[in-house]
């Protein structure tokens, strides 16, 4: 199986703090990857540099064997990006901003089949900032899926979003994967984890305290619960003591 993503000793500090310490990981193409950890744990710093938006003090990342940052132009094209924080001008309309980000590709998948089916295809002549929390959500999901990526990196890509939709959006990337798409994600839902991740990193204080499966995360704590194990692991569960 080819390796979509590949991280050695990548560390990031920010003065005297540490941000992200010695992150080895490998993600193989057509596969789930799970990034968890508690606010500041590092998982934004590591996406940040595995992207070659910031530069490591050490280590290195590799996207389909390439540096991200020297050949970012030969991988704008294959990889795709959602951002839990994305701010766009206020008056664009949904099929303007799809319009938009098309036209910086090559091979686009088609915008309006992706706002269909993500259920918000009867909004492409709304302003971005008329949607709800959740269609604003699942829109920056199409945005990142624009360029027909082979990688794509989803931060808490269900934020916002109710029951039914959360599922909706968990099996159309289920058939992205399918497909062989590699997805990349953080997230705060335990169950959206165990339902999608083929293998996960947690990260405490920037330092990796586990990397495996789910089933693997729940044997190392001895926790049936999935979430308990995470809490476990992660140290949470002590910062809420």
């Amino acid at each position: 199986m080819q390796t979509a993503i590949s991280v050695e000793q990548l560390t990031k500090s920010y003065g005297r703090k540490m941000a992200l310490d010695n992150l080895n990981l490998t993600v193989e193409a057509g596969t789930v990857f799970g990034l968890l950890g508690a606010n500041g744990a590092g998982k934004s710093t590591a996406i940040e540099c595995i992207l070659g938006t910031k530069v490591p003090d050490r280590g290195r990342a590799l996207l389909l064997g390439k540096n991200p940052r020297k050949d970012r132009r030969a991988l704008f094209q294959k990889v795709g990006v959602q951002f839990q924080e994305s701010d766009y001008q206020s008056e664009i309309k949904v099929y303007e901003l799809c319009q938009e980000i098309a036209c910086l590709y090559r091979a686009p998948a088609d915008w309006k089949t992706l706002c269909e089916r993500f259920g918000i295809g009867d909004k492409l002549g709304s302003s971005v900032k008329s949607l709800s929390g959740g269609e604003r959500q699942r829109l920056f999901i199409v945005l990142a899926l624009i360029p027909n990526p082979r990688i794509v990196f989803l931060d808490e890509l269900t934020t916002g979003l109710d029951a039914k939709a959360r599922r909706d959006v968990w099996k159309i990337l289920s058939d992205l994967k399918s497909r062989g798409l590699t997805i990349f994600l953080t997230s705060h839902f335990m169950d959206e984890v165990e339902a999608l991740c083929d293998e996960i990193c947690i990260l405490r204080k920037g330092k990796t305290v586990f990397q495996g499966t789910v089933s693997e995360a729940k044997a190392r704590s001895c926790c049936d619960d999935f979430e308990e194990a995470y809490l476990c692991l992660s140290g949470e569960e002590e910062i809420g003591e």
